[in-house]
């Protein structure tokens, strides 16, 4: 039994129409980083970074100047990997960091999340850097992403595929696979997308691959990358609703 995709010329006009209509300063940067690859850093801190970023982004109020957008803004990033390898109980730092920077909700889990994965990294001598930095020397594919993607998702607790791939695009590695969330969600609902799921069925990594490939095919008969459309769908929503995208 297979389900095919048939996608109209009434629903390329509707992605089309949505993009031309959102030529922004987003929108710009998320063309420059993930399809142009430009100003692109893989190291430990740009890693360390990002996973908290997305740790955080599941828990954390995100609205522009929330502490989350005041933390992550702030220069130099406090939580390098020189001042976390130089720490006794990284669990104890990063509580502390994270109460006095007014990111106490779920704390616990945050730090438990971010101890293990970052004894992991440490624990198999940073192989993830090495998969990340060989993903920028080859022409990435929609299946070289997504075999990346599933591979943070199965590394990092308290991912999951939505994080995975919001771990990657904020990176800069991903044109294909994007992080399907609340406000891609509400598009879809808007765009009359044939399936309808909760956000509990994303959890299944299949079924996302399956919804993953529907939104790609129209992104491919539309001309544009998934990322493009993300960022479009991303910059659209009242600013109060959104935070800026973050930038490493």
């Amino acid at each position: 039994m297979n389900i095919i995709w048939e996608i109209g010329e009434p629903d390329l006009i509707k992605v089309k129409d949505l993009v031309n209509a959102h030529n922004n300063p987003i929108v710009e940067n998320r063309i420059n980083r993930n399809v142009n690859r430009i100003g692109i850093q893989i190291d430990k801190d740009a890693i360390i970074k990002t996973m908290l970023m997305c740790l955080l982004s599941a828990q954390q109020d995100t609205y522009p100047d929330s502490d989350f957008e005041v933390f992550f803004r702030k220069k130099p990033f406090l939580l390098t990997y020189e001042f976390l390898s130089k720490a006794t109980i990284i669990e104890v730092v990063l509580d502390d960091v994270l109460k006095i920077n007014g990111l106490t909700k779920h704390s616990k889990k945050i730090t438990n999340y971010f101890t293990s994965n970052f004894s992991f990294l440490e624990g198999t001598n940073w192989a993830l850097q090495t998969k990340l930095e060989n993903s920028l020397k080859i022409e990435s594919t929609k299946q070289s992403e997504r075999d990346l993607a599933d591979n943070v998702d199965k590394t990092f607790k308290g991912f999951g595929s939505k994080q995975a791939r919001n771990f990657l695009q904020s990176l800069g590695l991903t044109k294909y696979e994007i992080p399907i969330d609340s406000r891609m969600m509400n598009w879809m609902k808007d765009f009359d997308f044939p399936i309808k799921f909760s956000p509990t069925a994303l959890q299944d990594r299949a079924f996302y691959h399956f919804i993953s490939d529907g939104i790609q095919l129209l992104c491919e008969k539309a001309d544009i990358y998934p990322c493009i459309l993300d960022a479009v769908i991303f910059s659209s929503e009242p600013e109060i609703n959104r935070t800026k995208e973050n930038s490493l």
